[in-house]
């Protein structure tokens, strides 16, 4: 089974349990944490043409920065990311409630693992429970997000935190597929219900 297909049964599973109960009827939620303004942190650079590293409290925060990239040994191109100064990583909506994933501590600075120089980041989050139908969703939200919002030379490695969800192997193996992420992406459902989570307005 494709992952397209999976999603759309998990999607039916988790309206019909919206229906009949929430999957987490009470879940904690908790303090955020204090917002870090990266563009306070570059601004201090003297070299308008260096590149800075990424790390793992930016990628949490996500917030506006200009990157230049070196390409082909003779230029920089510059990537403007100021769409990103309107949503972070840590502000993604749980599928379920009207929550950040920092909210429910799905996601933490310590979920996040950045390394620069080899280009790869890695997401590691936590489902509130381990029965959670909703746990390849909230792992497409945080691998499309990435990937709207870091350059394209990083790789992205998203995965269930080991022993919370009843087929962790199993949403790893379909969340870092990227065949089954394309064929997700081209599912209008899907593509709606993450946007929906990607909003950066919470209600």
């Amino acid at each position: 089974m494709g992952l397209a297909q999976l999603q759309l049964s998990i999607i039916r599973e988790g309206r019909k349990k919206m229906v009949n109960g929430l999957i987490n009827e009470n879940p904690i939620v908790y303090e955020i944490k204090h917002r870090r303004d990266v563009r306070a942190d570059s601004s201090s650079s003297t070299n308008e043409l260096s590149v800075d590293a990424i790390d793992h409290l930016e990628v949490f925060d996500i917030l506006c920065k200009a990157y230049y990239v070196y390409r082909d040994h003779y230029f920089f191109e510059f990537l403007n990311l100021t769409y990103c100064s309107e949503h972070h990583i840590r502000d993604i909506k749980d599928p379920e409630h009207p929550y950040s994933l920092e909210q429910l501590k799905v996601l933490t600075e310590d979920s996040v693992e950045v390394d620069d120089s080899k280009s790869h980041v890695r997401v590691t989050f936590t489902p509130t429970v381990e029965h959670c139908s909703m746990a390849t969703i909230i792992g497409l939200c945080v691998r499309v997000k990435l990937m709207r919002s870091l350059p394209r030379r990083y790789k992205i490695d998203i995965r269930v935190a080991p022993g919370t969800h009843a087929t962790e192997a199993a949403v790893n193996k379909q969340l870092n597929d990227k065949e089954r992420v394309a064929a997700a992406l081209e599912n209008p459902n899907l593509v709606e219900m993450v946007d929906e989570c990607l909003s950066s307005s919470f209600e």
